[in-house]
């Protein structure tokens, strides 16, 4: 039995994640915000060639373990499907108390939102 998602080159791979505290730490001190009723998204450029993502969902907003797993299964396929055309930023997601309410296609579209918002705001400020 082979494992064909290696092949398709739309991996997630360990080099697109923040792993460390001092990333994350980074990205709260000065992003660029895009935000609606679902999501928080934070942002800062980094110098690497490929964005990078973390992930901060709090018990708070969604006691249930399968409805922070889901949020955030949901959260890196739609990461991983546009990685490819994302500038070079490291991404915080974080979600707000109703997210854990919505239907998977909601929060697919507010992210597809957020992605394009995201990529309009790097291409401003690195113009600036």
């Amino acid at each position: 039995m082979t494992d064909n998602r290696a092949c398709s080159g739309f991996s997630f791979p360990e080099h697109a994640r923040l792993l460390k505290a001092a990333e994350y730490s980074r990205v709260f001190k000065n992003p660029l915000r895009s935000s609606d009723r679902l999501l928080t998204i934070l942002a800062v450029t980094n110098d690497l060639d490929h964005a990078r993502l973390g992930l901060a969902i709090s018990k708070k907003n969604a006691k249930r373990a399968v409805d922070r797993n889901r949020i955030k299964r949901l959260i890196r396929e739609s990461f991983r499907l546009h990685m490819p055309d994302m500038p070079a930023i490291d991404l915080v997601i974080m979600a707000k108390p109703g997210t854990k309410h919505a239907e998977n296609q909601q929060i697919l579209q507010s992210l597809q939102q957020h992605w394009n918002r995201l990529r309009k705001q790097c291409a401003k400020s690195s113009s600036d």
